[in-house]
């Protein structure tokens, strides 16, 4: 269970029970590559975590798109206890998360349903990892993000090349966090965002 540090032992146990059911799972649903198997705490869990400590304290609620086999949303919802709401277009994934969440008692509500589609009350936090370029992000997060609200993103190599395209449309403040599981990638902290031509009206 490398990458795990100050975890508490009960949210360990927790995530061990998670991991299980994922690989269980895994045999007849891709929820993550086969050969990322033997490195899924540290490519996939630990990867996860790292979010916890860029989380704004106090936060009542999160919403997390495109979940897949649970990252970040649902192992950030077990570590955190923070309510989320895990948006999943693959029925046959809803259905996984929907089962982690019964067995440990997770406080989420999976929505099996396009990022798109989603009709959700706004959240001051919304999450995402491996979903779409960050332009299509920010534009599936404004309208369930909360005033003065956080989006925290796992990017990988290509995050600079991403921010530049955002910026042609976007406004933003971003802070840049090296990820710590994966060579490379990065963490967007993004907040106070804007379309371009909505201030051009301004």
């Amino acid at each position: 269970m490398s990458g795990l540090g100050d975890v508490p032992r009960e949210t360990q146990a927790k995530l061990q029970t998670f991991a299980g059911l994922l690989l269980r799972w895994n045999r007849a649903i891709n929820l993550v590559a086969r050969n990322d198997e033997p490195q899924l705490w540290v490519r996939h869990i630990a990867d996860s975590l790292q979010l916890i400590p860029l989380i704004p304290q106090a936060t009542t609620r999160a919403i997390d798109l495109g979940t897949g086999g649970g990252f970040p949303g649902l192992v950030l919802a077990i570590a955190t206890e923070i309510p989320f709401d895990l948006v999943e277009a693959d029925h046959r994934k809803a259905a996984f998360l929907r089962e982690v969440a019964r067995t440990l008692a997770t406080n989420v509500r999976v929505h099996a349903v396009r990022a798109e589609a989603a009709r959700l009350d706004p959240a001051p936090l919304v999450t995402s990892r491996a979903l779409a370029p960050l332009s299509r992000l920010l534009a599936l997060s404004t309208p369930i993000l909360a005033c003065r609200g956080v989006c925290l993103f796992l990017k990988g190599a290509n995050a600079e090349s991403e921010l530049t395209e955002a910026a042609l449309g976007w406004h933003m403040d971003v802070k840049r966090i090296p990820s710590q599981t994966a060579p490379g990638a990065c963490i967007l902290r993004i907040s106070d965002i804007a379309r371009v031509h909505d201030n051009a009206r301004s």
